[in-house]
């Protein structure tokens, strides 16, 4: 099968430098490879390799768009997309970059998602061409919302992407996108990652702002969980606390005490007076919230065999008793 598929990939290649009448055959030839029941991964590298040929000679090529659509098919419509990774080699060229605007301007979901196949699938991801698709990412409000397979092939290129590769189309633009995603703890499967994207964005005044309720209380599921990895290095932002109560954001303001004592338990420490200021006006606003906040330090205690800090039950003891009606 092998050695059938590279001479299959030979003869197209010459059939597009090839005449007329060649040429015309190629269309033919790719869509009986789409009907194929068995998919070697020899297939979705040679389908890769098409791609790049068909961009490089597009001039001479009638319906070049199309027949880049039917080499992304070819390769990445079969594989699962729950699959993590397969043992594909992918050589990414300069080329495969201008398969970003036809694919994406096709307004095809499947089509969009065999391209972000392409670039997560292999153990080896195309970082720099992710990154090209950021603009186009965030700007798919027409296609939601998204099918299964191309809501799960976004989520893996946010996370491939990152915060920092999404800051030059706007924040407010990513946090629209994650918030339709909305992202469950059970479609999870790189904790520390998610983690790491996570707090980067909620720690954003944007991020503070914008991104749903969801996206904290997912965060604090992930932190009170053991982690096989540790975890991410990120800067505290001591502004958060005051944000949220100015906001009167008291639901958020109910996961962040927990994400810092868990994450930051000497930030805590240090941020002792804003809390000291804060819980009990959350505790006015919220009269479960001790409760709640208990329970999910008992079970990142539970979980992760630590003791819950000191510092978070002096507070919220101190707390309940400010948020008494009759305390001055």
């Amino acid at each position: 099968m092998e050695q059938v598929l590279r001479l299959f990939f030979k003869a197209v290649s010459s059939a597009i430098n090839g005449t007329l009448a060649q040429r015309e055959l190629i269309p033919h030839a790719l869509h009986d490879l789409v009907k194929l029941e068995t998919r070697p991964v020899r297939l979705t590298e040679i389908a890769y390799d098409l791609c790049s040929v068909i961009c490089e000679n597009r001039q001479s090529l009638e319906d070049w768009e199309g027949l880049l659509l039917t080499a992304l098919e070819i390769g990445f419509r079969h594989p699962d997309s729950q699959v993590r990774y397969i043992e594909a080699r992918l050589a990414h060229t300069q080329h495969h970059l201008e398969m970003v605007d036809v694919v994406f301007e096709s307004q095809q979901s499947e089509a969009i998602a065999d391209l972000l196949h392409a670039w997560t699938i292999s153990v080896t991801p195309a970082y720099r061409l992710l990154g090209a698709c950021a603009e186009r990412l965030v700007g798919l409000q027409n296609l939601m919302p998204f099918s299964s397979r191309l809501r799960q092939l976004v989520m893996r290129s946010v996370l491939f992407i990152g915060y920092d590769g999404f800051k030059g189309v706007g924040v407010e633009r990513f946090i629209g996108l994650l918030n339709n995603l909305r992202v469950t703890v059970e479609e999870i499967k790189s904790r520390s990652e998610w983690e790491k994207l996570l707090l980067k964005t909620l720690q954003t005044s944007e991020g503070a702002q914008h991104l749903s309720y969801q996206y904290w209380e997912l965060l604090v599921e992930l932190v009170v969980s053991p982690s096989p990895l540790p975890r991410p290095k990120i800067l505290y932002n001591s502004q958060i606390v005051t944000f949220l109560t100015e906001a009167q954001e008291w639901n958020k303001l109910e996961c962040w005490m927990v994400i810092v004592w868990v994450l930051w338990p000497s930030e805590a420490d240090g941020a002792t007076e804003d809390f000291e200021h804060s819980v009990p006006l959350l505790f006015r606003q919220q009269p479960g919230a001790f409760q709640k906040l208990e329970r999910w330090m008992e079970r990142w205690s539970q979980r992760n065999n630590e003791d819950i800090p000191e510092s978070f039950q002096r507070i919220c003891k101190q707390a309940q008793g400010a948020a008494q009606p009759d305390a001055p």
